[in-house]
């Protein structure tokens, strides 16, 4: 599918056939498309939990509201984040740079995240945001449908996945073969409301 025409049919779908499921092949290419999707400083913050063990989607979803997708989307997957790669994987994603550039970069990524607990979060939320929208565009164009969720007990999931203590998680996607329409286009803020030009 072209890349505009994702975009544009992209929606947030809710009821999936629960008889489907992707292949180990799709799956992969899914999330390997993900991990093409850019971090600030190549720090790859994201991790991505797959939840395939039945009973586990099962007590996910009684934290999540009741909702179907949990359990009858071919693919559910977390967004998770390592709060703390700037300092576990800098060095490492840098390695093969020049040695100049290791020089000015090392140092201006610590100082950026070292003691600075809201920079760590909002980098990771911004990583697992362009993350998820990399994969709901690369299901759709593989013909799949999605449907990003934060309606979920995040404390609650995050004890069932063990979430280490150095993560959160950014939000959760369900993935599969969508088998009811989304619900009609609402709501949406005009243009010249939403574009701005140079200031407020």
């Amino acid at each position: 599918m072209d890349t505009l025409e994702a975009i544009r049919t992209r929606r947030a779908v809710r009821a999936y056939d629960p008889a489907h499921r992707l292949s180990a092949a799709e799956q992969r290419e899914l999330l390997e498309l993900a991990m093409l999707s850019p971090t600030a400083f190549n720090l790859q913050h994201w991790r991505f939990v797959v939840v395939e063990d039945a009973e586990l989607r099962r007590q996910i979803r009684a934290v999540a509201w009741d909702q179907a997708q949990v359990t009858d989307a071919s693919l559910l997957v977390l967004l998770c984040a390592d709060l703390a790669s700037w300092e576990k994987q800098a060095a490492r994603v840098w390695q093969d740079a020049p040695q100049a550039v290791q020089d000015a970069l090392l140092p201006a990524i610590d100082g950026i995240f070292r003691d600075q607990p809201q920079n760590q979060r909002d980098e990771a939320m911004r990583s697992c945001g362009i993350a998820a929208q990399t994969l709901m565009l690369a299901a759709r164009g593989m013909g799949y449908d999605s449907c990003p969720m934060d309606g979920f007990d995040f404390a609650a999931v995050a004890q069932l996945i063990n979430l280490p203590a150095d993560h959160c998680i950014g939000l959760m996607l369900a993935i599969g073969r969508g088998v009811a329409p989304a619900a009609p286009r609402i709501g949406r803020l005009g243009y010249d409301e939403v574009v701005l030009r140079d200031r407020f």
